[in-house]
């Protein structure tokens, strides 16, 4: 769902975004793939902190390792200080890039041999100890180095040599080609790649004695605290099995439409629950869509076998977000919210098009991220493009540059050869939400963006929760876990659906300031309870809560996806990650809620 679940202030969390340019996991204190290596240049992290303590040789040879020059490292070295070496990066690759620009003959030879070196040697290094800072990707600009070297590629090499000129990792940038199909095109690819956990693929199960070990500790649990629920609990969990090599696997569809989109003609799809799928109470889990292998095949096996709906958000709006849910919801008579969100970059920001470029085809923003592009990039750009004022247009070269990073950053045209990164308030109206949403009570501009970045796009979530109108008119219990900034509650509230007790599960002080201000100043009428930690809410405190205002009606939520993400280059470690290990806490709370509810409550 929308929250950071890890725990606010810990300097390894990954935030979620995920996915394509979708789903970017960006550690709170450091650089990610998609992160501008400028700390101060990068909104959505702009506390981060790079690797202390490193000794000067170190450091110096770390850079001569990655190809630059002994002579300008020992120069960006003297003049900025080996106490910043995000700052030495930019340095360093501000001046390839200069140098590509002004010297390249080949509009389509861009240096792109020499990025598939570069990137091959780099990846050596990310197993230093500089982890948590510029060193777990390149750049943004590091595919733009210089070489002499002319290749003739085929369309794989083709589409493997544009994936290393735009900054993503030559390994990552095979294995997508592989599992997308040589047909798929760059945007299918640069999808997978910003949201697959790229090296350690074979990781993304358990071990053969992890996840036995950690369904018997659930069974364990529950036997202490409900007996008599322990022969429902073996119908539904004592046959989960670890999905083997030669299943098949959950294939993401294209388009990625799900059960069906308000927009799209394409029939509706009728499905059949698995008989332990089906409620009370009503479920509704969601993650990131290009998970690594098996993730989602674990994730539905443990949720009772329901298969998958995935569906990306540019079908409801003007921004990408490739996400799946598991829920046991209907799905007849679905219906969305009006009036219907702007679907189109134009519409939504209509003062962008007086600038807008020919050259420049985007009609949809990429994934909405935690963190936005650097002032030195959209100045780099700047001048780039005024070098070439006086042509119609920018040279080809100009313009996949260009092109490249205002995909990779959602930059959007706000003057003559000025780019931008979105405000907040545009990130909310685009996901959804009531303006100024997130904005005051002391959150700042990177907190703005990091819970944005993590967020449901409501009005996706809410064509799936629409169903409920008409079977709850009086209003919902609503167990929300990993709230995050409250999605699922402001879509239940967009549709008319009475909240009448809720129960928000948000580790994130930040997030819950957010949902509490919202609850108050639209007038709430029923109970909300925070709770901070998802791990501490047992069979003992359901059972209470339940008493209270008897059961839940629906139970939301989203755990993190920070080790599902394929930029996340330390904790790459699926389901068993740090972060994303807490989907076995929203299956064992469903869990106990089912086995509550079972016992007559």
């Amino acid at each position: 769902m929308d929250g950071n679940a890890a725990g606010e202030g810990d300097d390894n969390v990954d935030w979620n975004t995920e996915d394509e340019l979708e789903v970017e996991n960006y550690p709170a204190s450091s650089s990610s793939s998609l992160t501008p290596p400028s700390g101060d240049a990068a909104s959505g992290s702009a506390e981060a902190s790079s690797s202390a303590g490193t000794s000067h040789s170190k450091l110096f040879y770390q850079f001569v390792g990655m190809g630059f020059s002994e002579k300008l490292v020992a120069k960006a070295i003297d003049e900025i200080g080996e106490g910043q070496p995000d700052a030495i990066l930019e340095h360093l690759l501000t001046y390839k890039v200069l140098q590509v620009l002004e010297n390249s003959p080949q509009e389509q030879d861009i240096d792109e041999s020499a990025v598939v070196k570069e990137e091959v040697v780099d990846s050596d290094h990310f197993s230093s100890d500089y982890e948590g800072s510029f060193l777990d990707d390149l750049s943004d600009e590091d595919s733009y180095s210089g070489s002499e070297e002319v290749i003739n590629p085929s369309s794989e090499d083709k589409k493997l040599l544009s994936l290393t000129a735009m900054g993503y990792p030559v390994e990552g940038a095979y294995i997508a080609i592989e599992r997308c199909g040589p047909d798929a095109s760059v945007d299918e690819l640069i999808d997978f790649i910003c949201a697959a956990q790229m090296s350690k693929e074979a990781d993304a199960l358990l071990g053969p004695e992890e996840k036995p070990r950690l369904l018997n500790d659930f069974r364990k649990q529950k036997k202490r605290k409900h007996s008599n629920c322990d022969a429902w609990s073996k119908k539904r969990r004592g046959e989960k099995k670890l999905l083997h090599g030669d299943e098949e696997q959950i294939r993401l569809p294209n388009p990625m439409i799900g059960f069906g989109v308000p927009t799209e003609s394409s029939t509706i799809v009728h499905r059949t629950l698995p008989e332990a799928a089906i409620g009370p109470p009503y479920f509704y889990y969601e993650n990131v869509a290009l998970a690594p292998k098996g993730v989602w095949d674990t994730i539905s096996r443990f949720l009772y076998d329901v298969e998958p709906e995935f569906v990306d958000s540019k079908y409801f709006c003007a921004t990408a977000r490739k996400r799946g849910y598991v829920h046991n919801l209907p799905t007849n008579n679905r219906f969305p919210l009006l009036p219907l969100p702007p679907r189109t970059i134009h519409e939504a920001l209509p003062l962008t098009r007086k600038w807008w470029p020919s050259w420049d085809t985007r009609t949809k923003l990429n994934c909405l991220q935690t963190c936005i592009g650097s002032a030195k990039l959209t100045e780099r750009i700047r001048k780039a493009l005024e070098d070439n004022d006086g042509e119609s247009e920018p040279p080809l070269r100009i313009q996949k540059y260009v092109l490249d990073e205002c995909r990779k950053w959602n930059l959007v045209w706000v003057g003559r050869n000025k780019l931008a990164p979105l405000e907040p308030d545009e990130v909310e109206m685009l996901l959804g939400f009531p303006k100024n949403h997130t904005r005051g009570g002391g959150i700042s501009r990177t907190d703005r963006y990091k819970s944005l970045g993590n967020s449901f796009q409501v009005d996706t979530v809410a064509y799936h929760l629409s169903v409920l109108k008409d079977l709850f008119p009086a209003g919902v219990n609503l167990l929300s876990l990993f709230s995050g900034i409250g999605g699922a509650e402001v879509a239940l509230h967009r549709l008319g659906i009475p909240l009448k007790n809720v129960v928000s599960v948000e580790i994130s002080e930040v997030n819950r300031n957010i949902v509490r201000s919202w609850w108050e100043q639209t007038n709430q009428k029923g109970n909300l309870i925070h709770i901070a930690d998802v791990q501490q809410l047992n069979g003992d405190r359901l059972e209470q809560l339940m008493n209270s205002f008897g059961g839940f009606d629906l139970i939301v939520g989203g755990s993190p996806c920070n080790n599902l993400a394929g930029s996340n280059r330390h904790s790459r470690d699926g389901l068993e990650g740090k972060e994303s290990s807490l989907f076995y806490d929203y299956f064992r709370i469903l869990d106990l809620v089912k086995c509550i509810m079972s016992k007559g409550h």
